[in-house]
């Protein structure tokens, strides 16, 4: 008979760390952010010097101060993305990270698949935002554009404690 509380107990406390890694994950350290002088679309140029700003229009964005690869973004831009190919230095190896299901604008699967098909391309925003992690902004030819931060593929990680 006790052992029935034992194995209710182990199910009732699984269900309850469940939620809260789901909450936490999902919600808890997610807040919207808004342009503004700290957080500007940037696009490096190709001759090199400081970022550019890049119009942007109908902003959305995401960000967590628990993790520097936490923003996302999606917004859009009227500057041709021929003209944006010519001028900015683009991105390899840009991958978009996966964003809570609730910042729908931002769908990682379907930016990459078009980046691989080459329906869309990748540009370097700003590098180093913070410590081996660049900037990157997709641009689309309808003019939509995303957002997103990632660790520098060209800086060696640290696998040490991955076997």
């Amino acid at each position: 008979m006790k052992g029935k509380y034992v194995a209710g107990g182990l199910v009732g406390f699984t269900l309850i760390f469940g939620a809260a890694l789901y909450y936490a994950n999902q919600y808890a350290y997610y807040r919207k952010v808004s342009l503004g002088p700290e957080l500007a679309m940037t696009l490096v140029p190709k001759a090199g010097g400081a970022p550019v700003p890049l119009s942007v229009a109908d902003f959305q964005g995401i960000d967590a101060s628990s993790s520097p690869i936490r923003f996302r973004a999606c917004f859009t831009t009227a500057m041709p993305l021929d003209e944006i190919a010519a001028r900015f230095t683009p991105y390899k190896g840009a991958e978009p990270l996966l964003a809570p299901h609730w910042f729908g604008c931002f769908n990682a699967k379907a930016i990459s698949l078009a980046l691989k098909a080459g329906r869309a391309q990748a540009f370097l925003s700003r590098r180093r935002v913070a410590k081996d992690v660049d900037r990157i902004i997709t641009v689309f030819p309808d003019g939509r554009a995303f957002a997103w931060q990632q660790l520098d593929p060209s800086v060696p990680q640290d696998t040490s404690m991955v076997e």
